[in-house]
Formats: structure tokens, C-alpha cells, sequence
């Protein structure tokens, strides 16, 4: 069935208003996460547990930006194998200072003096240690 100017007008004119309507939705999620992010840096949690959070909301508001402003959502799967493996190489980039630091035998990493650095001097009113 074909459709007349006004209906094709009007069908489009509805389409509009969603897809306006998905971008305030979108928008309004990104602003509670960001809401969430600062009440989270209040909580005081330790180092390791507030990086992982923090992580992890910020994975979720780049991925509403990447699904809806960037419109990936409906893209075809060659895109999907491009934004996989550059996730895959982030991941590479930030797990191989963490390997390559963290493979040293328990007491066998250097400290600071070996590497050439004076040691510090002990004060002269200090008493000699026993």
C-alpha cells in the first residue's frame, strides 16, 4: 500500500518524536550515573573497590553513548569485531605493566638504594641500634 505525503509526513514526524524522546531517556541515564559516580566517591571506599566501581559505571555510560549518540546499535557485525578488538587491546595495554610488575619472586624486587640511590643517613642524635 502506498502512502500519501501526509501520511509518509506523519509516520515520520511520530518516528522523529521517539527517536527524541530515546535520546532524552539516554540522556537522563547518563546524568543519574554521573549522580551515582559522585555519591559513590563519598562512600570512602577502599582504593581497589572504588576503581572497579568507577570502572564499571563508566563502561556502562560509554556504552549507552556508543549504542545511541554514536548509533551502534543497529550497526552490521564488522563494526562489533572492531570495537572487540580494541577492547581487547585496552585491556592488553592495561593488564601488561600490571604482569610485567607483578611477576617478580616474593623479596627479589629491588628497592630504591640498589639502583644507585644513596641510602638515607641516620640522624646524629638518633641512638645506634643495638
Amino acid at each position: 500500500m502506498a502512502h500519501t505525503g501526509a501520511q509518509a509526513s506523519a509516520h515520520g514526524a511520530h518516528d522523529i518524536k521517539a527517536h527524541v524522546r530515546t535520546y532524552f531517556m539516554i540522556f537522563g541515564a547518563l546524568l543519574v550515573l554521573t549522580v551515582v559516580t559522585v555519591a559513590v566517591s563519598y562512600l570512602h571506599l577502599p582504593h581497589t573497590e572504588a576503581v572497579i566501581v568507577a570502572l564499571i559505571i563508566a563502561t556502562l555510560k560509554a556504552s549507552l553513548v556508543a549504542m545511541f549518540f554514536m548509533h551502534l546499535k543497529g550497526e552490521r557485525r564488522m563494526i562489533y569485531w572492531a570495537l572487540y578488538l580494541t577492547a581487547a587491546f585496552f585491556v592488553l595495554l592495561f593488564a601488561l605493566p600490571l604482569w610485567t610488575e607483578g611477576d617478580h619472586i616474593v623479596g627479589t624486587t629491588p628497592n630504591r638504594w640498589s639502583a644507585g640511590m644513596e641510602a638515607p643517613k641516620t640522624p646524629e642524635h638518633s641512638p645506634a641500634p643495638h
